[in-house]
């Protein structure tokens, strides 16, 4: 049994470890065994991501109640 690798650091690296393993499980080549363990690796990828996004939420709401008079307006992002 192979062993399992030490989740990433942060959001970005499981996502792109993520993608990754999408993009071998659609080219179909790899064997029935190996395309079962890649699926599982991102599936608890894609856990760690909702995980880390739902921590980040969870912030965002902590600051924002922590300041009352701090009024909410829609974000706008600039554009060059």
């Amino acid at each position: 049994m192979p062993k399992k690798a030490a989740p990433p650091a942060n959001f970005e690296t499981a996502l792109a470890e993520l993608e990754q393993i999408v993009a071998r499980l659609e080219s179909g080549e790899l064997p029935l065994e190996e395309a079962l363990n890649e699926f599982e690796q991102g599936v608890q990828l894609a856990r760690l991501g909702q995980q880390k996004l739902q921590q980040a939420e969870q912030r965002v709401q902590i600051l924002l109640d922590s300041d009352n008079d701090a009024p909410l307006q829609p974000f706008t992002p600039e554009i060059e």
